[in-house]
């Protein structure tokens, strides 16, 4: 039997059909963003600079920032409206846009101002948070992102690394301040006199960063952490000059003694406090303890949250920080920190195509949310205030 061969100048990969591929428009402007003022905690710090609004603005974007949002890292109306942002009076109209960048979350009364399907990005703070709040989000059908979960392209929790680095220098900074005012000692060594003693219970990015800080001050550092391998490349990074140990009740009410600063800065979420009301009663009166991550559970038994207009307690003789907004102390070099990160953020989203085409295609970007379109998409929230969770991957396909 003959087979006749057809010429044809493709090869037979070449002549298999093939998916169209449509080109997707990206439209010129996204959406319109809203920076609202913040109104608790007596927050200093806002999202954005004038000068990120500038290039925002130049990008097609329409930012509307609330009158004053910026006073607190000194920033001025005339500033943000010079760089091309509308000023408005009305924190309903700030509320109301596609996107709200916010550094604490929303009020039961702001998040009432909130259309369906926004896009809200601020700090969780779940220590701080009740049901309600999810539930009166959830309500409102809207798409919200915590700092706490932003995750980049290299799987590291971008924003919280950035605020943990001012954070952990901060608080070696506040608490030599505090160390001053409670028995007029200096942190650090001079010579003839002998060194500060610091302990710093977490070797992760705002451990590592008070490390260095209270080094640099000429202090005695311990540190201590359950992962050895934290410990590990804390030893590398600061050349090996700090003693380092795995959390042991014995040897850490033994250095808790001697210590007059004691830095929190482990995240313990849903978990007992490392440092019991018993090691504090032991610690040397008029010593300083600030705990950095109160807002994620506490290190500390006897530390309570605490305000700008109040930001310490005394208890058993010794000084207790909790402030949940440590680096709003700062206000200005972490605006302009966070103000960086939301502006590569922002223009990275706007080559994409926008948030939702993000969604699709990029995993850390469903990371980052804990609501979507009103369902709620984090198990551990859900688990802790009793939610329906809804995995978002069969949300958004």
């Amino acid at each position: 039997m003959s087979t006749t061969n057809i010429f044809t100048p493709f090869t037979e990969e070449e002549l298999m059909p093939k998916e169209e591929k449509l080109e997707v428009i990206k439209k010129g402007k996204q959406f319109s963003i809203g920076i609202p003022k913040e109104t608790c905690l007596n927050e200093r710090r806002t999202c954005i600079t004038p000068d990120a609004v500038q290039v925002l603005v130049e990008h097609g974007h329409e930012l509307i920032i609330e009158a004053g949002a910026g006073e607190g890292s000194f920033f001025t109306d005339l500033q943000y409206s010079e760089s091309g942002a509308k000023i408005t009076n009305d924190p309903r109209e700030a509320f109301g846009q596609d996107l709200i960048l916010k550094i604490n979350p929303p009020t039961e009364e702001e998040i009432e101002y909130m259309k369906p399907n926004t896009y809200l990005v601020s700090a969780l703070q779940i220590n701080l948070r009740d049901k309600d709040y999810f539930l009166k989000l959830a309500e409102r059908k809207i798409n919200a992102i915590a700092f706490e979960f932003i995750v980049d392209e290299y799987k590291q929790l971008a924003l919280v690394r950035l605020v943990g680095e001012i954070a952990g220098t901060v608080s070696v900074l506040y608490a030599s301040e505090l160390l001053a005012l409670s028995n007029g000692l200096m942190l650090g060594g001079i010579t003839g006199v002998r060194p500060s003693e610091v302990v710093i219970l977490g070797a992760g990015i705002v451990g590592e960063f008070a490390t260095k800080a209270a080094i640099g001050l000429g202090a005695s550092v311990r540190v201590f952490d359950n992962s050895l391998s934290k410990l590990r490349r804390l030893h590398t990074l600061v050349d090996s000059r700090v003693p380092t140990s795995i959390i042991d009740p014995k040897e850490l009410s033994k250095a808790l003694r001697r210590a007059d600063v004691v830095i929190g800065a482990l995240p313990r979420l849903n978990m007992t406090p490392i440092v019991t009301e018993e090691m504090v009663a032991k610690m040397k009166k008029g010593s300083v303890i600030i705990d950095i991550t109160i807002d994620n559970g506490k290190v500390i038994e006897t530390s309570e949250l605490t305000t700008m207009d109040n930001p310490y307690i005394i208890k058993h003789g010794v000084i207790h920080c909790g402030l949940p907004n440590l680096t709003s102390r700062m206000p200005r070099t972490t605006t302009k920190a966070i103000s960086n990160f939301f502006l590569s953020y922002i223009l990275n989203y706007d080559e994409e195509g926008g948030f939702e085409n993000m969604l699709i295609r990029k995993n850390e970007m469903k990371q980052s949310l804990y609501m979507y379109k009103g369902r709620h998409t984090k198990k551990v929230i859900c688990d802790r205030f009793g939610l329906t969770y809804h995995d978002i991957n069969l949300l958004i396909f």
